[in-house]
């Protein structure tokens, strides 16, 4: 049996989780996500523990088992403390602002660079070049943060771009003139 997957998911005082055949909601102060299990696999609550189990023992079972147990984690862990990424906007002459809820980013094209994010996902700026992106669903969270950083990604030689909060940028050496 899968360890992650044998392993119970703790629901903490303040969360509420409802499930109806392979539905599976949860809910808290920060939101409310779902999540719909295939027919391989069954979930159920005891006490204050959600606790999934397969039905078959084959490969494609195994695989899914542990999948889920740590997605229903990832949920009950969004909606009580949710999830952060934080981008670092590094270059001369480029910088972050907000306007409304869009994100603007100068980021040496022509133009700026405007962002309008999911739903349920909040952008907030620690200064010109710190973005901080907050919400309940971890994979939106991450897919934000992902698309932000495409705009410019860093670039190996000055080290200019967008990149995470404590991302190492393998650096190279430019031209030698001789």
């Amino acid at each position: 049996m899968s360890r992650i997957g044998k392993t119970p998911v703790d629901v903490p005082s303040g969360v509420k989780v409802e499930i109806s055949g392979n539905d599976i909601s949860v809910s808290g102060s920060l939101g409310e996500l779902s999540l719909t299990l295939p027919d391989l696999l069954s979930v159920e609550l005891e006490g204050n523990q959600v606790r999934v189990n397969r039905s078959a023992e084959t490969k494609k079972a195994k695989s899914l088992h542990g999948l889920f147990a740590r997605l229903i984690n990832n949920m009950v862990i969004g909606v009580s403390k949710g999830f952060e990424k934080r981008l670092e906007v590094i270059g001369v002459g480029y910088r972050v602002e907000m306007d409304g809820s869009i994100l603007v980013l100068q980021l040496g094209f022509s133009h700026p660079v405007r962002y309008e994010p999911m739903e349920g996902i909040t952008i907030s700026l620690e200064g010109r070049n710190l973005i901080i992106i907050n919400g309940c669903d971890r994979q939106k969270v991450g897919e934000t943060a992902a698309q932000i950083r495409r705009f410019r990604p860093p670039e190996p030689y000055k080290g200019k771009g967008i990149k995470y909060q404590g991302e190492f940028i393998k650096r190279k050496v430019g031209k030698a003139i001789g």
